[in-house]
């Protein structure tokens, strides 16, 4: 069960709780609104959570797939860009394909945002049935978790989510 998010306010020690938080990917399509999703529910309410693409994207209906599978839901939101983001500034960026690490390094090169690499393998390079299709996805949407539990996890508990 998803804890309550005032029992949630440390990280692990030497690292603080962002108050804001983006993924960025290339599309905005798959790993970042899916991480976005993810972190909604597993991250304090008071932390803002938003996502977007070095360029823009088309919705992609196996993330609403897999995320349905545990609960979750994109709702009417689309992908959008950095261009579209009205509160262009965040505490922790995390990118999540080379293109949006590279473009994450060069908006942030005159300020001290920090900024987290987790390559993501892109789903969509399997070309299998709908089956293993969906399976590349659901691999994405556990790495996600994983990453972003060990990421914000409190010190000598369980990942976010599980304690």
């Amino acid at each position: 069960m998803v804890e309550a998010a005032e029992d949630r306010k440390t990280t692990p020690p030497g690292r603080s709780l962002p108050g804001s938080v983006l993924f960025l990917c290339g599309m905005n399509a798959i790993r970042s609104p899916m991480a976005e999703a993810i972190a909604r529910r597993l991250l304090p309410s008071g932390i803002y959570v938003a996502s977007a693409g070095v360029r823009h994207g088309e919705r992609d209906g196996f993330v609403d797939a897999v995320l349905e599978e545990i609960g979750l839901t994109l709702g009417k939101r689309q992908p959008q860009t950095l261009e579209d983001l009205e509160d262009a500034y965040f505490d922790l960026i995390i990118t999540l394909a080379p293109e949006a690490h590279h473009a994450a390094l060069e908006l942030t090169r005159s300020s001290s945002v920090e900024v987290d690499y987790w390559p993501t393998p892109d789903p969509t390079v399997e070309t299998g049935s709908r089956d293993q299709r969906l399976e590349a996805y659901r691999d994405v949407r556990e790495r996600l978790t994983k990453l972003i539990e060990e990421r914000f996890k409190r010190p000598g508990t369980q990942p976010l989510g599980r304690d």
